[in-house]
């Protein structure tokens, strides 16, 4: 299974995630915003297969994450954002390893999205 990284300043949406994610076996750091999950990349304590991140959060949005997340490191991103102006700033980052999921989904979506960007 895989390693996720989740950044999201939503402690409830954080929840929902990591316990979907978790039931399908995957192992799951979660952090509260995307400076955060930024220093988990640059670490590279922890090698992660998947970064789940929110498009707005404060300090570090998720679309800046993610840009500067897949320079160093050959990631998958999914990132979420129930704004759709924020999903059209994230298919700045046309890529097979980049997908977004639009809020709100259903726990089996953001499972599905996952094992989709896996595959």
């Amino acid at each position: 299974m895989a390693r996720i990284l989740l950044a999201d300043d939503d402690a409830a949406t954080r929840d929902l995630v990591r316990r979907a994610l978790e039931a399908d076996g995957h192992t799951v750091h979660v952090t509260q915003d995307g400076s955060e999950a930024l220093d988990c990349v640059e670490g590279g304590a922890q090698k992660f297969d998947v970064l789940v991140t929110d498009v707005e959060m404060p300090l570090l949005d998720g679309v800046t994450l993610a840009q500067r997340a897949l320079k160093h490191s050959a990631l998958r991103v999914l990132l979420m954002s129930g704004f759709a102006e924020q999903l059209e700033r994230a298919s700045s980052l046309k890529s097979a390893q980049v997908a977004v999921i639009s809020k709100p989904f259903t726990l089996e979506d953001m499972r599905a999205s996952v094992r989709k960007l896996l595959a």
